[in-house]
């Protein structure tokens, strides 16, 4: 298959996965590729399995009267299956979700540590796939690809971490070990870019073709879809939000640098000058006790929510005026309790470029790590696509 007739084969079937049942005359409209090309590309889909023809049935009376009812095409969902996993600061968290991106099953399981060999990180990947598989009666040998979300830099072109909050080892070659233990291909990526994806496909982005998200939680991260693609840099490097610098030789971050905004609103931060009060444990990596202090008037507990939030606050007004997008979503499992970043959304329009004309829209889109670890499974839905169209697709079912 040449690069051209891939590069149409992928716009056809991402538009049909868009429209969820389409009809060929209807795919050629939305795509600008001719009706004779559609038919040809979606005949090679069907001989795959990928899709699946599937009677209109509101057309069925009227074609009943005038011929044969219209046919729309739809993704097959048996196609294959993938698994999408989160990995979180203390805990795995996992999806199964077919080819048309339905979720068959989650699962959640602890981790023994926060920060973990790399080789131990796979073999607790594979453990809680077996698990979660078992409880839910499903076939790991019908798993297609797995994705995995991770804080950190990750070149996705090889599924190479540079570095990692998650791991103890810099420049792993985590994606070719994974693959390697797990039997079937696996696909690594930031998991601000898997919010991204996630988003995109599931969440506020949807009918946006720009937007940018930003994450709050263990760290800080940023993913940027652009013309309704995730943009992740020359190195794999770029988006990173939490690593550009608020304050010259600032609190030191866990990347090994100083004066990251990561490193004043980050939840080992927060506890970090907490424990100093004794309102906070870094070890627990736990804000419960600092966020219920300051709730309940401690005065040093809301003094360092409130200059995180204003750092935070900072960093979002300084992405906003580099890219003026039209839609800024704020995620992450510290938008579900941390009641002064609800506050940000309305703080940062004092503090970009004010012109006449509508102000980009910040919103709080409060999900857990299952949401992330679909963004995980999305990507993995989508290198599966792109091998499947290759012509080595060779799990279709």
């Amino acid at each position: 298959m040449s690069s051209d007739h891939r590069s149409r084969s992928r716009v056809v079937l991402d538009a049909i996965r868009q429209h969820g049942r389409v009809a060929r005359i209807d795919l050629a409209r939305a795509t600008g590729i001719s009706q004779a090309t559609v038919t040809t590309i979606t005949a090679e889909m069907l001989r795959q399995g990928l899709i699946a023809e599937h009677s209109n049935e509101e057309s069925l009376e009227l074609g009943a009267r005038r011929g044969r009812p219209r046919v729309d095409l739809k993704i097959r969902g048996e196609a294959h299956l993938v698994v999408g996993i989160k990995v979180a600061n203390r805990q795995l968290s996992l999806v199964f979700m077919d080819f048309a991106g339905s979720l068959l099953a989650e699962h959640t399981v602890a981790l023994p540590k926060s920060i973990i060999e790399p080789q131990a990180l796979c073999e607790q990947l594979k453990s809680a796939i077996s698990t979660a598989a078992h409880n839910h009666q499903i076939d790991t040998n019908k798993i297609s690809a797995v994705g995995v979300a991770l804080a950190g830099t990750v070149d996705t072109r090889r599924g190479f971490v540079h570095w990692s909050p998650s791991l103890t080892e810099r420049n792993v070659p985590l994606q070719e070990m994974a693959t390697q233990l797990l039997g079937c291909p696996t696909y690594v990526d930031n998991d601000a870019n898997l919010v991204a994806i996630a988003e995109m496909l599931f969440g506020h982005g949807v009918d946006e073709s720009d937007f940018i998200v930003v994450t709050i939680e263990s760290g800080v991260g940023m993913g940027i879809v652009l013309n309704n693609a995730l943009y992740r840099g020359a190195r794999g490097c770029g988006a990173e939000i939490g690593h550009t610098k608020v304050q010259l030789d600032g609190a030191l971050c866990r990347c090994g640098q100083r004066g990251c905004l990561e490193a004043y609103v980050a939840d080992y931060a927060l506890l970090r000058e907490a424990s100093v009060s004794g309102i906070g444990d870094p070890a627990t990596g736990d804000l419960t006790p600092m966020l219920e202090a300051a709730r309940n008037g401690n005065a040093t507990a809301q003094s360092i929510l409130t200059r995180a939030a204003r750092m935070f606050t900072m960093g979002l007004a300084n992405v906003i005026n580099i890219f003026d997008p039209k839609l800024i979503i704020l995620a992450g499992a510290r938008m579900q309790y941390d009641y002064l970043y609800a506050e940000v959304a309305t703080a940062v329009k004092d503090q970009i470029v004010q012109v006449d004309s509508a102000q980009p829209k910040v919103v709080v889109h409060n999900w857990g790590d299952l949401m992330w670890a679909k963004g995980a499974a999305a990507y993995a839905i989508d290198c599966v696509a792109d091998n499947s169209l290759r012509g080595s697709g060779d799990h279709a079912a």
